[in-house]
């Protein structure tokens, strides 16, 4: 990994407001990890003594529902941080987070991070609008849950998925979700989101190729979404 001052984590995230020094303190006291894919992070009920930075790969932040079952809250990707929310707070995790692909994290512990608090006030501004952007997408989710059909979120989903994570070379998603954590992150039965995924299949918006799907009419997705 190179070094903090160059990574991707300080040009995306609250790490930006630090200064060389700062910086080099950072360097010095981060562990850095490798999380294969299917490994978790932390999981839900965790102490996360620190935050975590994203340097490669992609996560999903999900949450166990009483009946067993898996739901995504929310994907993260390389650039992002993990794990303020429930350091700040002093609580334990509520959602776990695990990788969706290889990923290369560094923890920087919870002393360190509070010790920048205490010293830049960008840097703690910086956060804190974080945590509630986050507070923002959840209330944004729940909307779309209460407010929106499960067509118009499978419709939603599938636009957010290419337009912030992108396409394998073969034209698919590069974020593969099994069809249960796309039905989760929905919030829907997998036998309703295996059925619309096949009506779109049939009416030409998407392709599928075994567990793979390609987006072939993202401009329809989007009018069946209400996405602007």
């Amino acid at each position: 990994m190179g070094k903090c001052e160059q990574c991707i984590v300080r040009e995306f995230s609250s790490l930006k407001a630090l200064n060389k020094d700062e910086l080099i303190k950072l360097a010095e006291c981060k562990t850095s990890h490798t999380i294969k894919k299917g490994n978790p992070i932390f999981e839900e009920g965790d102490i996360v003594n620190g935050v975590y930075c994203i340097t490669t790969g992609t996560c999903k932040l999900s949450k166990l529902s009483a009946n067993g079952k898996d739901q995504i809250i929310k994907l993260v990707k390389a650039g992002e941080l993990l794990g303020q929310r429930s350091m700040i707070s002093d609580e334990p995790a509520n959602l776990s987070a695990v990788a969706l692909e290889d990923m290369e994290v560094c923890f920087i512990p919870k002393s360190e991070v509070l010790s920048m608090f205490d010293n830049n006030n960008q840097f703690s501004m910086n956060m804190m609008k974080t945590i509630c952007g986050d507070l923002k997408d959840a209330d944004e989710h729940m909307i779309s849950i209460s407010q929106k059909t499960v067509k118009e979120r499978l419709a939603e989903t599938l636009v957010y998925l290419q337009e912030t994570f992108g396409k394998n070379e073969d034209g698919s998603l590069h974020i593969q979700l099994s069809r249960e954590e796309l039905a989760g992150m929905i919030g829907t039965a997998t036998e309703s989101c295996i059925r619309l995924l096949s009506d779109f299949n049939k009416i030409g918006l998407i392709g599928l190729i075994g567990k793979k799907i390609i987006i072939k009419d993202i401009a329809k997705l989007k009018r069946i979404a209400d996405i602007v």
